[in-house]
């Protein structure tokens, strides 16, 4: 069975028809470029609300069983912006070191990003990663948090993601042994 993994983009506009979501195709592209295993996608749009962002992570968990949910938008600073309390109110286990490693990756790009809020988080057998919503950033935070991914979904019960090693080498202890 393929590995299923969910892509939320959480936008007004975007939800609205009013603007064209560019994060959660920039996801898939990333994800087809870098991930060598058969995956699935589940894609969502989603309004900047807490309760609708936190319904969506959790039917992409529970219900469509994702190993993976990638988020885009809404971890800034603005009124709306409100996916990292949402992802923390879905999840069991918070992860910080995956903000504070895309927010240190991006401060090198622009200063701002010290205002930016991703987080990451586990719930159930699914890892939670909120990302920011513009594509270029996107792929900066991923390139600089994927290598981790693979393994952690191996920790929490997930599939066994493999990566393109000619694009992206995703770090496993060497006692990790592959799951059958």
């Amino acid at each position: 069975m393929n590995a299923r993994i969910g892509i939320l983009t959480v936008s007004d506009r975007a939800s609205r028809g009013e603007y064209e979501d560019r994060g959660g195709p920039a996801i898939q592209a990333y994800l087809e470029e870098v991930l060598a295993s058969p995956f699935e996608e589940r894609a969502r749009i989603v309004s900047d609300d807490r309760e609708t962002i936190a319904a969506a992570l959790r039917e992409l968990v529970d219900q469509e069983q994702c190993c993976l949910v990638i988020t885009t938008g809404g971890t800034g600073p603005a009124t709306r912006d409100v996916t990292p309390e949402a992802t923390e109110e879905v999840c069991e286990k918070i992860l910080p070191g995956f903000g504070e490693l895309m927010r240190s990756v991006s401060l090198r790009a622009v200063p701002t990003a010290i205002l930016s809020r991703q987080t990451a988080g586990i719930r159930g057998e699914c890892l939670i990663v909120n990302l920011p919503g513009q594509p270029k950033a996107i792929g900066e935070c991923l390139d600089a948090v994927f290598p981790a991914i693979p393994y952690c979904v191996d920790l929490i019960g997930g599939p066994y993601l493999e990566t393109d090693e000619s694009r992206l080498v995703a770090f496993r202890p060497a006692k990790a042994k592959r799951k059958a």
